[in-house]
């Protein structure tokens, strides 16, 4: 029988054993490098805070002016792609990227008024957030297509579907955005959920409870936070409560307006929802892995997507840190703005006989703003008051410096004053469930 020359060669399907390989090989790469602490040079951390740092040491004088061309293009990109006028909010983010560009060039080129030079104000935020997104976006989505691209989402999807679903309403996949996010980084958790979201296996509403909910700061964040509180004596108290506080609060927040009512749409109306598991979980958990295998694209197909959608996904990002992050710095440092803010947690902080009740509710108002401000504020406060805004910083997820430009720069339909109201509710619910452990274990 002859062959038609008019069809297309079929692609190959993997063997098994060439299936097993990739997932045990590609995935173990993967997790060694998001998860797995290695000591390097005294300091302990992942492999990919590692290579950011080295990078850094490596090129001291460079790595600013790198960040400063992703930021230019950042800024120009939008009214290249004629899309920085599609709705209101996306107007408004793209004259503040603009805003992110000069800013930025003052502080490379050291041009501008002294309280821009102030440490906490402009060096703080190019050099600790600007630069270290700038680095661990890009480099994080290299091994971010092993981390997920060969199995291992499937896989783990299908042992953490009896718990993901009936507590957080996701899927069992979601799993690994939880735990990149906060082993590694918001800005690689929304990474992976904006890839898998747009690969149809989460609906909108999923995403929006995951970009929400999982998207946390580091523990590296953490570490900072605790060491400026004077908390480090009592580190794994403050992280375990944390972990737990955050996402206890995304269950609650995942059955409350507005994420409640979001659609159960998928992205672009095509989606392939999680099978629901009714046999033998080994064997089903396997088979999902080794069905993804043989769809997946080849390495170098894989690495070269999604290096260049982590890149776009920086180039949104950075110049809104730097924009939106100084205005939050400077409102907090000059108006009054945050001490009305904090006049709507002020009854619960009260209530809750947090120790300074309205110096709490204003910290808890500031991290709207960057969630290391809080930390600032409360550092000669009482311990149980310190301990409790150490949390809040990290499980109302939300601010203006870093998460919600990341949020905004996905395909996820979240409006700003959604997120808004989500952050509101995340901030007192936190206070809510801290106040009575902070009181229990310290």
């Amino acid at each position: 029988m002859k062959a038609n020359p008019n069809m297309a060669p079929s692609t190959p399907t993997p063997t098994p054993a060439s299936g097993a390989w990739k997932f045990f090989v590609f995935s173990a790469i993967g997790i060694f490098v998001f998860f797995v602490p290695v000591s390097i040079g005294g300091t302990s951390s992942i492999l990919l805070d590692h290579i950011v740092t080295w990078i850094r040491a490596q090129f001291p004088g460079l790595v600013p002016y790198y960040a400063l061309i992703v930021i230019a293009l950042g800024a120009v990109y939008p009214f290249y792609s004629k899309t920085w006028n599609k709705d209101a909010v996306t107007a408004v983010f793209s004259i503040l990227k603009v805003l992110g560009l000069i800013v930025a060039v003052m502080l490379v080129f050291r041009i501008g008024p002294a309280w821009l030079f102030q440490p906490d104000m402009g060096p703080f935020l190019y050099d600790k957030l600007v630069v270290s997104v700038g680095l661990l976006v890009p480099i994080g989505s290299v091994f971010l297509a092993l981390l997920v691209g060969y199995g291992l989402l499937e896989f783990v999807g299908v042992w953490m579907q009896p718990i993901m679903r009936p507590i957080w309403k996701t899927p069992g996949r979601s799993a690994i955005d939880a735990v990149a996010s906060f082993v590694g980084s918001y800005s690689i958790g929304l990474l992976i959920t904006n890839k898998v979201f747009k690969e149809g296996k989460y609906t909108v509403k999923e995403a929006a409870i995951i970009a929400t909910g999982f998207s946390t700061v580091s523990v590296t964040f953490m570490v900072v936070v605790a060491k400026t509180l004077g908390l480090m004596s009592i580190w794994n108290t403050y992280f375990w409560v944390t972990f737990l506080v955050t996402f206890a609060v995304t269950a609650f927040t995942a059955r409350m307006w507005p994420l409640s009512r979001m659609s159960d749409e998928y992205y672009d109306g095509k989606g392939e929802p999680e099978q629901r598991v009714t046999g033998n979980y080994m064997k089903q958990a396997w088979s999902e892995a080794m069905k993804a295998v043989a769809q997946s694209k080849g390495i170098g197909t894989n690495i070269w997507e999604n290096l260049r959608d982590g890149f776009i996904m920086t180039m949104g990002i950075l110049p809104s840190i730097m924009s939106v992050g100084l205005i939050g710095l400077l409102l907090a440092e000059y108006t009054p703005v945050f001490d009305w803010l904090g006049y709507l947690f002020y009854p619960f902080t009260l209530l809750l006989q947090i120790p300074e009740p309205l110096l709490a509710a204003k910290a808890s108002a500031i991290e709207i703003a960057e969630m290391f401000l809080p930390a600032l504020l409360v550092t000669e406060a009482p311990l149980v008051t310190k301990f409790i805004i150490a949390v809040v910083s990290v499980s109302a997820i939300l601010f203006f410096s870093a998460v919600i430009p990341c949020i905004l720069s996905t395909e996820i339909p979240l409006s700003l004053p959604r997120l808004l109201v989500i952050w509101f509710e995340r901030t007192v619910l936190t206070l809510v469930l801290t106040a009575p452990l902070a009181y229990w274990l310290l």
